[in-house]
């Protein structure tokens, strides 16, 4: 959505330096920014400003910049705080596309299962709005979210956000700068837990999604899970479920394919329909549901909804099949953990051909209860008969494993199939990485 540098200025409060120029889309990773791209200097772990030289030498149309940054060779807007101004820069964004997708604004988020249903819904509204946006990656955040609007085609007629919790009053913040219609929450679980308390914590927080919705908008609750399901008390607007069960979308699981990929049934309102999604498990079920039912809410019938589910983008370390380099499965579900998607992928581990199955786990991080949550993984993993080897963590009640000691152990053990999971601090890919490349 192109826009000038004096404009950007002008929203944000802040200082143009230097001649006026336009950008279309923005970046906050000098690695990745294309010619003509903005730049947003972030001030977080690493601060920004100081690669503002190199965004100009990638071709950066204009930088946003903190106060007293500027650097020359490139037009630089100056701010007090780069992350509040690209906050409103995007709600900017998302207040101009608002006569092309009308309603089409989607939000979400959940404990799990926020990706993989971003890209369902994606998926879903593409059946019938051909110009659906969605960030390509897990952009949940004060700075993922904004960037994820702003970098929206012009044509955009329908829109996709994740929207991720770390603390109370953070959905709410996001809600603010993307002004969703439709609020879709997946699930409560135990990610995120110790800063809000609980699991009654993260419903609250969680729910500021619904609350935020506009009276004539469309929460979209997972039926099945109780703390979700009572959320809906707290709408001001129309609220539609989706569950196993009693629900206005019902959901039953036909049938599974070796490779674990569940055939899934749909219920509506007397009419039935029937999709596969790409990824393996039941929990993508729900997560497929979940999609339907917002296609649904954003004016597509039942058929035509289903039709989306088994289209949508596979991510690498996101319950992915993949091959070793000596032939073997490995289930790469590396991104990111808490208890529920663990538990779910090994579920999925087991449910694959007939041979020894081995699970490379590292450790969860940001869980309620750290010692029950790894202890009732540890627990079913045995129960399922899948060998547990922890990397660089005794915490599922077996020695701490080297990188090294992983992979060589792998290498050296018979298997069949293999999963490989963690928390983002634990780093889980590179254990893929070295399978992959031998």
């Amino acid at each position: 959505m192109r826009i000038t540098a004096s404009e950007v200025a002008r929203l944000t409060g802040g200082r143009l330096v230097g001649a006026d120029t336009d950008a279309d889309a923005v970046s906050f990773d000098t690695r990745t920014l294309r010619a003509g791209d903005a730049f947003v200097a972030i001030v977080d772990s690493r601060d920004g400003n100081d690669f503002v030289g190199n965004a100009a030498l990638a071709g950066a149309s204009f930088a946003l910049v903190s106060r007293g940054r500027s650097v020359e060779g490139i037009t630089c807007v100056e701010v007090d705080d780069t992350t509040v101004a690209l906050g409103l820069w995007g709600n900017h964004a998302r207040r101009l596309m608002t006569p092309r997708v009308g309603d089409r604004v989607v939000g979400i988020t959940g404990s799990a299962g926020k990706t993989s249903t971003k890209n369902m819904v994606h998926a879903v509204l593409s059946q019938r709005y051909s110009h659906t946006h969605a960030a390509a990656h897990s952009l949940n955040n004060d700075i993922g979210v904004p960037v994820t609007v702003i970098n929206a085609p012009a044509d955009v007629d329908a829109i996709v956000i994740e929207m991720g919790m770390r603390g109370f009053h953070e959905i709410e913040r996001l809600c603010r700068i993307a002004e969703p219609v439709v609020g879709v929450i997946t699930n409560i679980g135990d990610a995120h837990g110790e800063r809000v308390g609980g699991p009654d914590g993260i419903a609250r927080a969680k729910g500021e999604l619904v609350e935020s919705l506009p009276s004539h908008g469309t929460a979209v609750l997972n039926a099945d899970d109780e703390r979700c399901a009572a959320i809906g008390s707290r709408a001001g607007c129309r609220v539609l479920t989706y569950g196993s069960s009693s629900a206005d979308l019902r959901w039953v699981a036909l049938s599974t394919d070796r490779y674990g990929r569940v055939t899934v049934g749909f219920e509506y309102g007397g009419e039935t329909s029937s999709a596969t999604p790409a990824l393996p498990g039941v929990h993508m079920v729900a997560n497929a549901a979940a999609a339907v039912l917002t296609g649904i809410a954003c004016g597509l019938d039942l058929h035509d909804a289903s039709q989306g589910i088994g289209q949508e983008i596979e991510e690498f370390g996101r319950m992915v099949w993949l091959e070793s380099n000596d032939g073997r499965r490995v289930l790469d579900d590396s991104y990111n953990a808490n208890t529920a998607s663990m538990l779910a992928a090994l579920e999925v581990l087991a449910s694959a051909e007939p041979g020894r199955k081995i699970a490379v786990l590292g450790r969860m991080s940001e869980v309620t209860d750290p010692v029950g949550a790894h202890a009732a993984v540890a627990s079913r993993a045995r129960e399922l008969g899948i060998t547990v080897m922890g990397l660089e963590t005794p915490a599922y009640g077996t020695d701490a494993m080297t990188l090294d000691e992983v992979v060589g152990a792998v290498n050296d053990d018979e298997w069949d199939a293999l999963l490989v999971k963690g928390s983002r601090v634990a780093a889980c890919e590179r254990v893929v990485e070295r399978l992959l490349r031998g």
